[in-house]
Formats: C-alpha cells, sequence, structure tokens
C-alpha cells in the first residue's frame, strides 16, 4: 500500500499545471495569421521638369486659343515693296520672327518650337544660313519659314540700288537654294531702309519689307509703345543668341497676357496682289 501510495504521489507531481521538469512538450502548430492586405501604393508624386532643361520650358508655355483663320492683308500692286512695323489686321494675332543666324544657335531650339508649336520667322543672313543649314533645317521642319536678311548685315539706306539689289537679290538666291523656297519677305538689317530698298527687295522677290513693334532679349520683351501690350499685328523681334529660348517663351506670355495666338506671318500676308 505504500509503494503504490507513493507511485500515485509520483505520477500527480509529473502533471500538475506548471510543473514541466517532466512533461512532454509539445509545440502545438500556431495558426498561421491571416494574410494582411498590401496597402495600395500611393500615386507617386508629378516630378517636376527641372528648370532650364527643354520639358521645363515647354512646361511653362501658355495655353492658347487657335488662331483665328487668316484674313490676308492684299498688298498694293506697285513697283515697290509694302513697309510694315506690324501687320494692319484686327485679328488677335501676333508674330514671333528671329534675324541673323550667325552668332548663336541654342541646341534645344528646334525641339522646343516643334514641341510647343511655336510659329516662327526666320530672317536670315545667307552666309549663316549656308554654314548651319540642317540647324535651321530642323526649324523648318518644325514650321518655320526662312526669309531673307541680306548677305553681309551691312546698313542699306542711302546705298546704290545696285548694291541693295546684290544685297537682298543674292540672299534670297541663297536661300532658295538651301531650302526650296523663295523667300517673299524681307527684313532690313538694323531696320535701316529708304525708298531704293523697299524697289530693290520688289525686284528680287519680296513683296512686303518688315520692321517690328517689340523686341525680346535675354528673356526680357522690351515694348515700343507707352501702354506696354502686344497688340493685334504686332511683329517680336528676336535674335539667334545664347538666351533665345528664353526669348522665345517671355514672347509667348507676352502674347497671352495680351489676349492674342502667336501666329505664322506668312499666313497673314497676301504675296499676290488681288486680281481686279
Amino acid at each position: 500500500m505504500v509503494t503504490l501510495l507513493a507511485l500515485l504521489t509520483l505520477t500527480a507531481c509529473t502533471v500538475s499545471p506548471g510543473h514541466t521538469i517532466h512533461a512532454r512538450q509539445i509545440s502545438a502548430k500556431q495558426p498561421t495569421p491571416a494574410a494582411q492586405p498590401t496597402p495600395s501604393a500611393s500615386p507617386s508624386p508629378t516630378v517636376k521638369p527641372t528648370p532650364g532643361s527643354l520639358d521645363w520650358y515647354v512646361s511653362q508655355v501658355p495655353t492658347f486659343p487657335e488662331a483665328p483663320p487668316p484674313q490676308p492683308v492684299p498688298l498694293p500692286a506697285t513697283g515697290a515693296a509694302q513697309f510694315w512695323h506690324r501687320l494692319p489686321t484686327d485679328q488677335k494675332v501676333a508674330f514671333i520672327t528671329i534675324d541673323d543666324g550667325g552668332l548663336a544657335r541654342p541646341p534645344a531650339v528646334p525641339d522646343f518650337i516643334e514641341r510647343a508649336h511655336i510659329p516662327v520667322t526666320m530672317f536670315l543672313n545667307s552666309p549663316a544660313a549656308q554654314e548651319h543649314s540642317d540647324y535651321f533645317r530642323q526649324i523648318v521642319a518644325a514650321g518655320g519659314v526662312v526669309e531673307s536678311h541680306t548677305i553681309n548685315h551691312n546698313s542699306l539706306s542711302g546705298r546704290s540700288y545696285d548694291y541693295q539689289k546684290r544685297e537682298i537679290c543674292g540672299a534670297a538666291d541663297t536661300l532658295e537654294t538651301l531650302f526650296g523656297t523663295r523667300a517673299t519677305l524681307f527684313r532690313p538689317p538694323f531696320g535701316n531702309h529708304d525708298a531704293t530698298t523697299l524697289r530693290a527687295a520688289h525686284d528680287c522677290g519680296a513683296k512686303a519689307v518688315f520692321h517690328w513693334t517689340e523686341t525680346v532679349h535675354e528673356g526680357k520683351v522690351r515694348y515700343q509703345t507707352p501702354d506696354k501690350v502686344v497688340r493685334p499685328g504686332d511683329v517680336l523681334l528676336m535674335h539667334f543668341r545664347p538666351a533665345l529660348m528664353d526669348d522665345l517663351l517671355a514672347a509667348l506670355k507676352a502674347i497671352h497676357r495680351a489676349g492674342l495666338t502667336p501666329a505664322l506671318l506668312e499666313d497673314y500676308v497676301r504675296t499676290e496682289a488681288p486680281t481686279t
């Protein structure tokens, strides 16, 4: 009996709660926790283009309404080209023009013109056009038009008819060979001209001679009127210089502030006299 009681006591000790020295350990399989839903990825913030990059310039271009259907200004049937500071129109358009071509040709300009759909007229000196024809062809492919700006960029006012005709016709001949179309507009260097200039330009195939109403340099528009606003028909002048990207953007913003749309100058000039 004593022996039996001892055995029972020993067995009870082995199963008493909290006594694990001689107990068999059974690791129960833990339930697999329910899969937690993966949080949806937050939309990545829009990456802003780096200031000064081509994407940045394109992002800064205002949104314009469509240019109105052109109502070309008729030209008088005379023996001289018409001279204009601005195109005489009430249509809500203004015109971007770029001169020279020999000083600087920022490499991003052709892509900027193409991506932002900027209508530009280039008044080129023929030696620069010949030396850098691939660059200017890119702008033509983007919708730009080449017009004449003489050979040597000398002031024409007061020069003989033969001298002026050589400068104007010589440039127009070279540009036609390079780009396949004859210049129908002309801009005299520095804007200097006289009656002989208008006659020589006409005889070289130009129907109109253009001055300008605003200049743009280093990203700043310089107005030539006291109200400092771009008016319908205004012609903005800039040059192929290092800051041309800034100049184009400044011109576009000035045109937008005025409630106008940039348009191609050639579309709004009737280059043939109307028939009677």
